[in-house]
């Protein structure tokens, strides 16, 4: 083989780019098909002159996956950091996340399903370079170092750069299975590198879905049936052109959907506008009566059915330990639907022509589309393409493909690109919510006030009965009851039980998922059973939590950078408390301890918050803070104001005056700490949501005396008793 010019001419004049797609032991190849339990995934780099490009399969949903997981890559490369770009990968199977099946980013997943694939891409890269240098300069690869995008040769002080290399490196075989670097080796997973997202972010570069804008493009406003499941009954548009001709300038079109009417306009305003002079009657089906008084009803009647649909667990005699058990403490615990409400409404722009279907979407289910729309829209797979935006905001709700489904149909109509937008009530009104919950825990304690038995029964409609009802088996929603009995008190004796509960509301995933519901639950009434035996509630949680030591140090660390045995500085006419919860998820362990302040007139003042994490490796510091505050803030918001409330079928919220959510005035201040560890990593957007609303309602008991059983606090006396 000649050798290649490796002069700065020869480079500037084009050394080639490398473009990798490594295929992993144990997966099928770009080309194939899926089969059995096979995991689908492909790991791309582009290496050019002066740049490395990684292509992220997970959604920039604002939780740091944009420099994350180039981190992975970047590790093994042996690339300067500078040099690294990121770009969001196109729909394909290869992309599927390992952990969920599917191109899909939901669930803390993205590093913990990455954090190998990524780091063996970039080490079989940075081993073809070795291997295409040793070729030219015919020495031995053990010879040769790989850094800073750089291919070393000291004996002979020869050096070529990875762009240099790119041409000849892509014609080598691409390694199976390439070392990876020991962690002691590490110079850049564990690191606080700058985001790489964040600069087009502060200067409005960044590209949302909202934000698209194509040739011909033309804007959509929506108005859905006000009732869940009713339809499109009549609609009249003789107010819209009075004369009976043609639309007014600027209007395109008005199109009918099954439970739905949309108008699409030169301008979004134009459509909105438009709209509002439809008569539009509605065929409302069974849902038009139900209210959030009726929905309690049944929520209160499955609570206290005699028996349970579905039994999550059973283990040990429950029943012989509560007999025999010292003293018991019951409560039960209330929760609201909650939405999503994100900063970016629900929006898709579409291509759809006679041969192919185009979407930018911001949407965290690239594979949902692609199985959805061949049918609908009559083409085949290939002729689908998502292009995936920045989004703003998601917490699960973009999980779903409603909205993207509707801009597709719509173009469809008109025959041109539509940008379809929701508006805020619009947003507001169709979500599919956060199942809204009754639960009943019962907790028996020996006479050294140890527990010794748990009964943990929980009402609320299933999200997995709509999503994956094949998932469901026996009644039982594995989603519903995640975070029970998987955590680390030890109790021997455990029985969970889950009751669907049929409301008419329709439930989707909401960040944490049963997780948070579920924790505060179970922290409330171990904070009541520690009270119940005149004990601390965090050297109670200490002696449940002693086999744990994971547990107990995440624990014990959230208790020391809180002071939390220092008595709280007082404050006129005002009682001050401090709460603490744990709890572990998505492969990570949080707590969290609040303090507040609580003034005769039933003020509340959130003081500060103290967030300890162990999600085991860290990939990026800084992220993993920001995510840890943004959920402590995100759970804060619905705990203090977040409730979903229905009247004659209709959604009562509409914006955010009605369901406000927490301000930067109110905001506490926040102290969080990410623990050292070498373990596996774990998730940390949504792990740090479950203990929030726990903590700070502990905090207000002691601080008043006042138990709150009930989420959300506004509207509640929390005056001292």
């Amino acid at each position: 083989m000649s050798p290649i010019n490796l002069s700065r001419r020869g480079v500037l004049k084009g050394a080639g780019v490398l473009m990798l797609g490594v295929h992993l032991p144990g997966v099928v190849a770009h080309s194939a098909a899926a089969g059995g339990n096979s995991i689908v995934i492909n790991a791309w780099l582009k290496i050019s002159t002066d740049t490395t490009t990684v292509l992220v399969a997970s959604s920039e949903l604002g939780q740091g996956v944009f420099t994350a997981l180039p981190m992975l890559v970047a590790e093994e490369l042996g690339v300067d950091w500078k040099n690294i770009r990121v770009e969001m990968a196109p729909y394909d199977p290869v992309y599927a996340n390992p952990l969920l099946g599917a191109m899909r980013t939901g669930g803390s997943t993205s590093v913990r399903a990455f954090f190998l694939p990524l780091r063996r891409a970039g080490a079989a890269a940075r081993l073809m370079m070795l291997v295409g240098a040793s070729r030219i300069w015919r020495v031995p690869i053990e010879q040769l170092v790989a850094e800073d995008g750089i291919v070393t040769h000291a004996a002979s002080d020869r050096r070529a750069s990875y762009g240099a290399l790119a041409q000849l490196a892509s014609r080598q075989k691409v390694p199976a299975d390439p070392p990876l670097r020991e962690r002691n080796r590490w110079t850049v997973i564990g690191k606080s590198l700058p985001r790489l997202d964040i600069p087009a972010k502060v200067k409005g570069d960044a590209v949302f879905g909202i934000d698209i804008r194509l040739p011909g493009q033309t804007y959509a406003a929506i108005r859905h049936c006000p009732v869940f499941g009713g339809s499109l009954s009549k609609l009249d548009e003789s107010a819209l052109k009075p004369r009976g001709g043609a639309y007014p300038t600027g209007i395109i079109a008005v199109v009918s959907l099954k439970d739905a009417v949309a108008v699409v306009a030169d301008s979004w305003w134009q459509a909105r506008s438009a709209l509002g002079k439809l008569v539009i009657t509605w065929k409302e089906g069974v849902n038009a009566n139900i209210t959030s008084n009726s929905f309690d009803s049944v929520l209160g009647r499955d609570l206290d059915s005699k028996d349970p649909k579905a039994i999550a667990v059973n283990r040990g005699d429950v029943d012989l330990a509560l007999k025999g058990a010292y003293k018991i403490v019951e409560s039960v615990y209330r929760q609201p639907f909650l939405a999503h409400a994100t900063l970016e409404p629900m929006n898709c722009t579409a291509n759809v022509t006679p041969n192919s279907c185009e979407l930018w979407v911001p949407t965290q289910d690239q594979s949902a589309y692609c199985k959805i729309l061949p049918d609908l829209l009559g083409l085949g797979p290939d002729q689908i393409k998502i292009n995936t935006s920045f989004v703003g905001g998601s917490f699960g709700r973009r999980l779903e493909s409603d909205f993207g489904v509707e801009a597709a149909l719509l173009s469809k109509a008109v025959g041109r690109p539509v940008q379809l937008i929701w508006s805020r009530e619009e947003d507001m009104r169709h979500d599919f919510y956060r199942p809204a919950s009754l639960t009943r825990a019962m907790v028996g304690l020996d006479s050294s006030g140890y527990p010794v038995g748990w009964i943990y029964r929980i009402a609320a409609p299933s999200v997995l009965a709509r999503v994956s009802p094949d998932s469901v088996r026996g009644g039982l929603d594995a989603g519903a009851v995640a975070g029970i009995s998987d955590q680390p008190y030890g109790f021997s004796a455990v029985r969970v039980e889950y009751v669907r509960s049929q409301t008419g509301i329709p439930v989707g995933f909401w960040r944490s998922n049963g997780h948070a519901p579920n924790a505060f639950a179970m922290e409330s009434l171990i904070d009541e059973a520690a009270f119940a035996l005149s004990r601390d509630p965090c050297r109670f949680r200490r002696a449940l939590l002693t086999k744990s030591p994971r547990a107990l140090a995440v624990l014990n660390k959230a208790a020391e950078l809180a002071g939390w045995d220092e008595p709280l500085a007082e404050v006129l006419e005002a009682r001050r408390g401090r709460g603490i919860a744990f709890h572990e998820a998505f492969g990570s362990a949080v707590a969290e301890v609040v303090e507040v302040t609580v003034f005769a007139d039933g003020r509340l003042k959130l003081d500060r918050v103290v967030g300890v994490i162990d999600c085991g490796t860290t990939v990026n510091p800084d992220i993993v803070a920001a995510q840890l505050e943004g959920a402590i803030l995100f759970g804060l918001s619905a705990a203090l104001t977040g409730r979903i409330t229905v009247d004659n079928g209709r959604v009562v919220q509409g914006n955010f005056n009605d369901y406000p959510l927490l301000t930067l005035a109110e905001a506490p201040r926040l102290v969080v700490h990410v623990m050292a560890s070498d373990g596996p990593p774990g998730g940390v957007s949504e792990a740090g949501v479950p203990p929030i609303a726990p903590a700070l309602t502990n905090a207000i008991f002691t601080a008043t005396g006042r138990r709150l059983r009930a989420l959300p606090i506004a509207g509640q006396d929390i005056r001292s008793l």
